[in-house]
């Protein structure tokens, strides 16, 4: 559940730019309900900013002297857990790509570009990402080789049944809030002759998605890009939408990217990709709903569970905010609740059945 927030949200900035740092607190302080409580200047400020002040929302950019915004997000997440919004720029080399996606991978919770001084919607945009994931209640991210105390590992049964030995021909998956660390550990244990295509909406700022795509390219074997008008998705390959677009397959499987509305402000949708799948593949598609606020891909996912496509969405426990999966379980849209893990075993387990099926005609 999300936090209810009482009196101004506490924000504590960090960038090494003094010309940044003075945008941003002059955007937070001329905004009504946000309070600047701290600045500073490297990834070892933001951490101790954060420990002495307890803030409900640190910024920071991701490339600093000193300590980067990867280390101190890991710090921060490991000792004092707190609500991070990565502000970088958009067009980055890709090491800084590399960097921003692997310190939303160690908890931060989004990255938004940042702003310029007549640039009123990245503004806003900022804005909204601070109130947004200052409702997020964010948990301890132990760090490698660490474990939770009170954690045991657990053993479950395989989350494939009878039920669902079926021949499957794609696959969906849609994310959001905590979206870029769910795709990568489902992806990353896929095996690199993975024969089912996979379609990916991930809900992210204008202009990360290529450095998006390209880092999750480096966490699996598989094939990870964007997508162009009339592709034909292929077995091993992982596909995302580029700016902008919503992206659906049409009765002969080929990608189709149009500029239809937005759905609440989201373009890609969840709920296009999702639509479509049931009108082309039916019961030979898998939809899969992970992490991320609001409900989009709910309504999309109850058609394809409609037309006999199996239907999988991440359990409340593994997910960082449990809004577009419950909504989708709320609209008994879903045949499997699956944590994190399981869900890679799933499509592992649903892809060899394919193989066999294959192999026997």
């Amino acid at each position: 559940m999300l936090k209810v927030k009482s009196g101004p949200i506490r924000v504590v900035v960090v960038d090494d730019s003094p010309t940044a740092c003075e945008l941003l607190v002059a955007i937070f302080q001329g905004s009504e309900g946000i309070q600047v409580i701290g600045v500073g200047c490297d990834g070892e400020d933001a951490v101790r900013l954060t420990k002495r002040l307890r803030p409900d929302v640190v910024t920071m950019d991701v490339r600093m002297p000193k300590m980067d915004g990867l280390e101190a997000t890991r710090r921060i997440m490991r000792e004092v857990p707190t609500p991070i919004v990565i502000v970088t720029g958009s067009n980055v080399v890709r090491a800084e790509a590399t960097l921003t996606f692997e310190a939303l991978r160690a908890g931060a919770l989004t990255v938004v570009s940042k702003p310029g001084l007549a640039d009123s919607e990245t503004c806003d945009k900022v804005l909204q990402a601070v109130r947004l994931m200052s409702e997020v209640p964010v948990v301890h991210h132990w760090g490698r080789g660490e474990q939770r105390p009170s954690d045991e590992l657990r053993t479950l049964p395989s989350p494939v049944d009878a039920d669902d030995q079926r021949r499957v021909q794609i696959i969906g998956i849609v994310s959001s809030t905590g979206g870029p660390a769910a795709l990568a550990a489902v992806l990353g244990p896929l095996p690199s002759d993975f024969p089912v295509p996979i379609l990916v909406v991930q809900h992210v700022t204008r202009g990360f998605v290529a450095g998006l795509a390209e880092w999750l390219d480096g966490k699996t074997p598989l094939r990870v890009g964007l997508a162009s008008h009339g592709d034909t998705p292929r077995p091993r390959d992982i596909l995302l939408p580029p700016d902008d677009y919503h992206m659906q397959v049409n009765a002969r499987g080929v990608v189709e990217l149009c500029k239809e509305p937005p759905y609440k402000g989201l373009r890609p949708s969840a709920n296009y990709l999702f639509h479509s799948l049931a009108k082309a593949y039916g019961p030979r598609a898998v939809g899969i709903v992970l992490t991320g606020m609001g409900d989009d891909g709910a309504e999309g996912l109850e058609a394809l569970h409609q037309a006999g496509g199996l239907t999988v969405a991440q359990d409340e426990q593994s997910c960082v905010v449990y809004g577009m999966p419950r909504e989708a379980v709320a609209r008994n849209a879903v045949d499997r609740v699956l944590p994190l893990d399981q869900i890679a075993l799933t499509l592992s387990q649903l892809a060899k059945h394919r193989e066999e099926v294959v192999n026997h005609e």
